[in-house]
């Protein structure tokens, strides 16, 4: 029996790669999307921006359509960069420099990493919705590797930031991971696997 298609509607590889390990478990023939396909995010929550983005790359390829969205949000910046994260500066390193300086010395610094995932059907009709959160603080200055935020993001849990994670705590205590695992029953169902 052929193996369902699943895209993966990100033109990250990372992302794309650090999904697929999360649905490792479910047997999928996983592609990124077509290269040079830009979505815009126009959508005012995480939910809306996936919804967007799994909608536009299962009309485009006809195949089923997973998408996340996610974002920083700290506490003393009133959610701020939130829906905004990837575009709050040009950079990772620019990012991470304006948010340190935003937050100043205040010792106020919890903040959440957001994920919310969207499967569209082959129509681009969103069948299947779900949302992560994973709690933590920010560090006054970046500690060891990552991309984003990760390097400043530290998880009590953990006991480390959530760039020196592995991929087993990401998949347990990371945003992605939560709404992976949510999503996981549904998305096998949906694909007739369950």
């Amino acid at each position: 029996m052929q193996r369902p298609v699943l895209v993966i509607a990100s033109g990250n590889p990372h992302k794309v790669a650090e999904i697929g390990a999360m649905l490792d478990a479910v047997d999928l023939d996983l592609r990124q999307q077509p290269k040079g396909l830009d979505i815009e995010e126009t959508g005012s929550t995480y939910l809306a921006n996936a919804c967007l983005k799994a909608e536009a790359v299962a009309q485009l390829t006809g195949q089923w359509a997973l998408a996340d969205d996610s974002g920083l949000e700290v506490d003393a910046l009133a959610g701020a960069p939130g829906v905004f994260s990837a575009r709050y500066a040009p950079t990772d390193h620019e990012r991470i420099h304006r948010l340190l300086h935003e937050l100043g010395t205040t010792p106020y610094r919890s903040a959440s990493f957001n994920s919310a995932m969207a499967l569209a059907d082959p129509s681009g009709l969103v069948v299947l919705q779900a949302q992560g959160i994973c709690r933590g603080e920010i560090l006054h200055q970046a500690e060891g590797s990552g991309g984003g935020y990760d390097p400043i993001f530290w998880v009590r849990e953990a006991g480390m930031t959530y760039g020196a994670m592995p991929q087993h705590l990401k998949l347990k205590l990371g945003s992605r991971g939560k709404a992976a695992r949510q999503m996981a029953p549904g998305l096998k169902a949906a694909l007739g696997l369950g």
